[in-house]
């Protein structure tokens, strides 16, 4: 068809699906309304949900056109009558078709209420059409429940939106849902080759693949863009041209900058990146499918075989594998979020290559994560396995305490040579066995409360360690441990109040058995405090009499200052001053009244 010509109208009206076998990929949708029609249960009102161009409108076209054509057959429209016509192009009297985004007011809805009582003109329903519906707002929505739940017996509403999280569930509640699915690549590939062969051109195969792995799942989208490359190119296209209008990276191209990621070879990747824009590939571009080979190389390194590969063709299978196998799924992970971090930037500034290429520098610096995943259990198990033999140093302390010390002579620091000789002597050898001896049991028992608060807080989390040590360990029959804490430490017996089940599995796995611990209560005082005496009043000290003290005298020459108040201080303030000498200590000693009363005239 000449694109020239004003009667040309874009390949996404042309090939609109006017059957319900045409709509490629809701199988499911197509049957279950058939059989509604087949056997008369079509429902009152319906709602169409899906990404956008899966065929939401076209469907409700068909469904229009089902259930008003005078010649329909087993559910399937003539396509050929006055009704059927109109219906495709959006012209007929009793389907109208209603932009949700542009009538949302509630005085659209209050028009669509006093016309929804008038009867169709020709056909035998009058079905409306709602395009984003979900645009309403929520006065219109709440205008249009009542007639939505009951409306004429010959009206039928249909729902289209993307986004049915925004209708409110007294909506959703009165219609039947059917969720539209994504469109396959291998069928909108396969769309796409009879479009091509009806407009007579001749497409590579990889173009078409390009072009469908482009459109994301919309037939719509995948549509208009070939429309656009059937303009830019001649009469065979290839896969070129696709990557030149579109402004993306061959497949080869890709394939190379992740060897060199693969490989952390930087400078052949930032030569490659280099080139890459310098030959028209755009940045966002190149980004996004770097970000969709990643994400393919993720999957690959999963074992996620059959998956279908959004950055590369199916050719390429075994050269993910390879890089998969040689980059390892934790590398690819973090790889993955540092471009991801990179891309949602680029938006935002007007430096996107530096971030580009800040974030290739990045991932190739990546060390092979595997293996640190590795040694990581390697030294985890070294640990427990270390924490359950006995510790050289424990073994000399509890060997020092039994060995008996004369009475009479003082126990003297053995010479160096002799020290490292017992030590050596004493260090336990590790027996060459698959399972480590694990640690002694600890018997509960009077007398050994000091050992076993000892060993509870030197087996215990590191958040408990700073608490307990603030305890003392008593024991109770049977097999009951009680910690007590200081009024001081009322923090700590709080925090092991709240974490008393973790202390019991601890004292448990410590002492071999079943033990029951307990917090004790804090200590209150039940005797009547003692109140203080009340100072007599006596009349304050004159600032002569102050300005006369020597200690007063040369704290006012050495500052160069003056007595401006008098103030009286309690004895207890007094001596909470810090740094006093003794001849200050003297001299305010000496303000105090014989009689030892609580209060003495100081200067301020």
């Amino acid at each position: 068809m000449d694109t020239n010509s004003p009667h040309y109208t874009v390949l996404a009206r042309r090939f609109r699906p006017q059957t319900f076998d045409e709509v490629i990929g809701q199988q499911h949708v197509a049957r279950a309304l058939q059989n509604a029609i087949r056997h008369e249960r079509v429902a009152h009102a319906y709602l169409f949900t899906g990404a956008r161009g899966v065929g939401k409108t076209s469907m409700a076209r068909i469904l229009a056109k089902a259930l008003n054509c005078p010649n329909v057959n087993d559910a399937v429209p003539c396509n050929n009558c006055d009704i059927c016509q109109a219906i495709s192009v959006g012209n007929d009297v009793d389907v109208l078709e209603i932009d949700g985004a542009s009538n949302r007011g509630i005085d659209d809805i209050r028009q669509l209420r006093a016309n929804v009582n008038v009867k169709s003109m020709r056909s035998r329903y009058k079905v409306y059409i709602i395009d984003e519906v979900h645009m309403l707002t929520t006065d219109a929505f709440n205008a249009l429940l009542k007639t939505l739940e009951e409306p004429p017996p010959g009206v039928k509403f249909v729902f289209c939106t993307t986004e049915p999280e925004k209708l409110l569930d007294t909506i959703l509640s009165r219609c039947q849902r059917f969720d539209f699915a994504s469109i396959e690549t291998q069928n909108i590939v396969e769309r796409l080759a009879e479009i091509a062969t009806a407009e007579g051109y001749e497409v590579a195969p990889e173009a078409l693949e390009l072009v469908a792995r482009r459109a994301g799942g919309s037939m719509r989208d995948s549509q208009s863009l070939f429309d656009q490359v059937l303009a830019f190119a001649e009469d065979t296209i290839t896969a070129d041209d696709i990557h030149q209008l579109l402004g993306t990276a061959t497949d080869d191209r890709l394939v190379a900058l992740v060897d060199a990621l693969v490989s952390r070879d930087r400078p052949s990747l930032v030569q490659l990146f280099d080139a890459a824009l310098a030959s028209g590939v755009q940045l966002t571009e190149l980004t996004d499918q770097l970000l969709r080979y990643l994400r393919d190389l993720m999957l690959t390194a999963t074992g996620a075989e059959t998956t279908s590969l959004m950055s590369v063709s199916e050719n390429h299978r075994d050269t993910l594998r390879r890089q998969a196998e040689d980059w390892g799924l934790p590398t690819i992970i973090a790889a993955l979020q540092i471009l991801t971090e990179a891309r949602s930037q680029m938006n935002r500034v007007n430096y996107g290559r530096v971030l580009g290429e800040l974030a290739l520098i990045r991932i190739s610096l990546l060390e092979d994560l595997r293996s640190i995943d590795a040694m990581l259990h390697a030294i985890q198990t070294k640990d427990e396995r270390t924490d359950s033999i006995p510790s050289p140093r424990r073994i000399k302390s509890q060997d020092t305490a039994e060995r008996p010390a004369s009475a009479n002579s003082a126990p003297t620091p053995p010479p160096v040579t002799e020290k490292k000789k017992l030590e050596t002597e004493q260090k336990p050898e590790i027996p060459h066995q698959t399972a480590p001896p694990s640690r002694p049991k600890v018997k509960i028992k009077k007398g050994c409360e000091p050992e076993l608060l000892t060993q509870l807080i030197e087996t215990s989390d590191v958040r408990f360690q700073s608490h307990l040590r603030t305890a003392s360990l008593a024991i109770f029959e049977p097999n009951g441990l009680e910690l007590a804490f200081d009024t001081s430490y009322d923090f700590s017996r709080r925090f092991c109040e709240k974490n008393l089940d973790e202390i019991q599995r601890l004292a448990c796995r410590l002492t071999g058995q079943s033990v029951a611990v307990r917090i004790a209560a804090p200590a209150e005082s039940t005797s009547p405090q003692p109140k203080a005496p009340v100072a007599e009043s006596r009349p304050r000290r004159s600032m002569e009499d102050v300005e006369n003290i020597p200690f007063v005298r040369d704290l006012l020459s050495v500052f160069n200052a003056k007595v401006l108040q008098v103030q009286t201080l309690k004895a207890a303030e007094v001596a909470s001053i810090p740094d006093l000498n003794s001849g200050a200590a003297a001299e305010v000693s000496g303000l105090s009244e014989p009689d030892g009363e609580e209060s003495q005239d100081l200067p301020e």
